[in-house]
């Protein structure tokens, strides 16, 4: 067997590569899908379309790993995370379309419970907040108005749930920690559903499947899968966990930022459940098998930041000072520095480590000289700023400081990764890989079937592209943040809706 293949179901397309024992990527195909919008606030997907994109780039791949002499070890999934998909075990037909983890029409369900007083048996439990971003209340929607009647042939589950259905044919209906870790239904202490939480919401343990570890044999594939039959599938989880293990961020400590158009920001906090923080979201990061084939968990704080390359589009379209998102970085290095000129650009409130809804862009300190490029600095300093803000909070309360940074996604330009380096005071390096997400479910499923014999060896296999060492002068680094946080405070709380 030469290669593990990865099946990266994202949010607006799905991607198949196939990765050698190096980890590097040797075949790969990629479909997007559409995005439907029914009413405002309200994002959907059609879930046969899903699995009919991920259909087309397996067969695709397999054709050309076998026109090359490639032989699968075994399948790897990591998906949209939060995304919930319904659908009846006898058909394999969806009920609904799936609910997609933007979606916020549980926004008053939410307010209902926190005016309960559940918010911290939910954290506690769960490590996750009361917002319509995470699964369970998407749940309890559809078996409302909805209007999905629970019987015993109805099946629910996030994305990687669904394609392991198909894949299988209907033969299994498993998820794995990192997903069911997102529900707002899991015990993230025992890895195991928690009858407190299923109550909570009305959630009916039958229709929910079962949890494995993220390394293990959870099925083979069916004679119907177009990447061929009898293949393992035998890793799966969430992207953000997916892409943390394919940085190869195995010790307490160790962080990653995927820069996109938000970014995400996870630290190892080792095998012990760290304790809720404000702003923070406890998840687990991956789960191992022990001797008995039991999940041993390892966890992550996450930090969500709604608003980085998008800030970035925003100078684009809507006030149009760049061409493209790849000249901001020209135009801000054109200037040494932002002129005190500050950006907080909360378009849609703030996440982590704040996590005010009501709070709103803001810019500070804008004088006669201020320009182009002032605008296009002070946006990307946001970045890193956000960012320092997210791992301090997680450094502080988990007790370990960072060791360093390791970035990957389409805003994780040089200058960016400079500025983070400098404002964290650790070396920021990018990954090779590109596809560090899909990597990660590669290693997680090549882990539990040998074809890499330890995470030692995964380790070895990571390499930087890039690397940025932070500057000597904190003091200039430090007054640069101590503006950011006053700016910061006049952004929050905005919103009077």
């Amino acid at each position: 067997m030469t290669v593990v293949l990865a099946i990266d179901a994202g949010t607006t397309g799905v991607r198949a590569i196939a990765f050698n024992h190096s980890g590097h990527p040797v075949a790969t195909s990629h479909r997007e899908f559409p995005q439907y919008f029914p009413r405002p606030g309200w994002v959907e997907h059609d879930a046969e379309e899903i699995w009919s994109a991920v259909a087309t780039v397996l067969g695709e791949v397999a054709k050309t790993l076998q026109d090359a002499g490639e032989e699968i070890a075994a399948i790897g999934i990591t998906n949209q995370r939060e995304t919930v998909v319904v659908w009846d075990r006898a058909s394999g037909k969806a009920l609904h379309r799936a609910i997609v983890w933007q979606d916020r029409r549980t926004s008053e369900f939410c307010a209902e419970l926190l005016e309960k007083g559940v918010l911290e048996e939910v954290r506690s439990t769960t490590g996750l907040i009361l917002d319509p971003y995470f699964s369970g209340t998407k749940l309890q929607w559809l078996f409302t108005q909805g209007k999905i009647e629970p019987s015993e042939n109805v099946l629910v589950g996030t994305v990687d749930s669904w394609l392991i259905w198909k894949l299988t044919n209907g033969a299994a209906h498993l998820t794995d920690t990192t997903n069911a870790s997102r529900t707002m239904l899991l015990d993230i202490k025992t890895g195991q559903w928690s009858k407190a939480m299923c109550n909570l919401l009305g959630i009916p343990a039958h229709v929910l499947p079962e949890v494995r570890p993220s390394s293990a044999r959870f099925a083979v594939t069916a004679s119907t899968c177009p990447a061929g039959a009898d293949i393992p599938i035998s890793g799966v989880a969430g992207d953000q966990q997916a892409a943390l293990f394919g940085q190869a961020c195995f010790s307490p400590g160790e962080a990653k930022n995927t820069y996109g158009t938000g970014s995400f920001v996870l630290m190892n906090m080792g095998t012990t459940c760290p304790p809720p923080v404000e702003g923070l979201l406890t998840t687990i990061a991956w789960s191992l098998p022990d001797d008995e084939g039991a999940p041993r968990i390892t966890y992550a704080y996450e930090g969500a930041i709604f608003v980085t390359g998008a800030a970035v589009q925003w100078l684009r379209d809507e006030l149009q000072i760049i061409e493209s998102s790849a000249d901001i970085t020209q135009l801000a290095e054109s200037v040494a520095d932002s002129g005190g000129l500050m950006i907080v650009p909360a378009f849609t409130g703030l996440g982590s480590p704040w996590w005010d809804p009501h709070a709103r862009g803001t810019i500070l300190g804008i004088t006669r000289g201020v320009g182009r490029a002032h605008l296009a600095r002070a946006t990307i300093e946001s970045i890193a700023l956000q960012t320092r803000d997210a791992i301090d909070a997680m450094s502080k309360a988990g007790g370990f400081p960072i060791t360093s940074l390791r970035a990957d996604g389409g805003g994780a330009s040089q200058l960016v990764l400079q500025l983070q380096a400098d404002q964290l005071g650790v070396t920021v390096r990018r990954s090779a890989v590109a596809e560090t997400t899909a990597l990660g479910a590669a290693y997680l499923a090549g882990l539990a079937e040998g074809f890499w014999s330890s995470t030692d060896e995964i380790r070895e296999n990571w390499a930087a592209d890039y690397e940025c060492v932070p500057c000597p002068d904190r003091a200039e680094v430090d007054a640069l943040h101590h503006r950011w946080t006053r700016a910061v405070d006049r952004a929050k709380n905005w919103a009077e809706d």
